[in-house]
């Protein structure tokens, strides 16, 4: 059973993220945890790279010493996988937001989707979807969403090494990516379905793997408690 003492000097925990819950929430869930089964005043916990609620999978969580290490967990090369859906598009680029256009889809065989995704390969430009948590003039980019105000965002240049169909069934498209720190898998949904002359949207997505760890080795949250004193 680890002690107060491990997690004060540092311990990486690997927690399978639930839907619907925020990065921060599962931070805040655990950090509390920790800090009450040990009686420890105050304790440092930190996640390295954000899920958003509608993702599932792994979150790297450091606490103590250890949270000195985030940045370099954030830099490593992530794995997802998922699910897209042809022929629709929504302004958050995933389930969040309500479809708000519709494209024809009768044009597109498993060929030319299986051709597309040799456009996405190495480094491309990516614009960040609008409904994100990036910062801009001290505001995140999902409040200017929310609130209807349009903002100018920027490209910016991100690395997908692997990009894998692995199911095609009607207009669900289900696939394996590989790619760099800052990629966004929504952005690129959308994208894919521009490269089909259709549109398309995120409607599945898991975070299977950063760097060398791995979802398969993860506790959920309600298993981590459980675990916390008892072994």
């Amino acid at each position: 059973m680890k002690t107060a003492e491990d997690y004060l000097s540092g311990q990486v925990l690997l927690i399978d993220k639930p839907l619907h819950w925020t990065s921060f929430q599962a931070v805040n869930k655990l950090r509390w945890e920790i800090r009450h089964a040990f009686n420890i005043k105050k304790i440092k916990v930190g996640h390295a790279g954000t899920l958003d609620p509608l993702a599932t999978g792994l979150l790297v969580i450091c606490t103590g010493k250890m949270t000195k290490q985030i940045d370099t967990f954030q830099g490593q090369i992530k794995e997802y996988t998922g699910t897209l859906i042809l022929g629709s598009t929504t302004p958050s680029f995933d389930l969040e937001t309500e479809i708000n256009e519709t494209f024809p889809t009768d044009h597109i065989t498993e060929k030319a989707i299986l051709e597309a995704t040799k456009q996405f390969i190495g480094e491309i430009n990516q614009f960040p979807p609008v409904f994100s948590a990036i910062k801009k003039d001290g505001k995140r980019l999902y409040e200017f969403a929310r609130a209807g105000e349009d903002v100018e965002i920027k490209s910016r240049k991100v690395t997908v090494s692997e990009f894998e169909i692995t199911r095609i069934e009607n207009n669900q498209v289900g696939f394996r990516v590989v790619c760099s720190k800052g990629t966004y898998i929504r952005s690129l949904a959308n994208d894919f379905g521009k490269a089909l002359n259709s549109g398309s949207h995120l409607s599945v997505l898991r975070r299977t793997k950063i760097g060398d760890f791995n979802v398969d080795n993860a506790l959920t949250p309600e298993a981590f408690i459980e675990n916390l004193t008892t072994k």
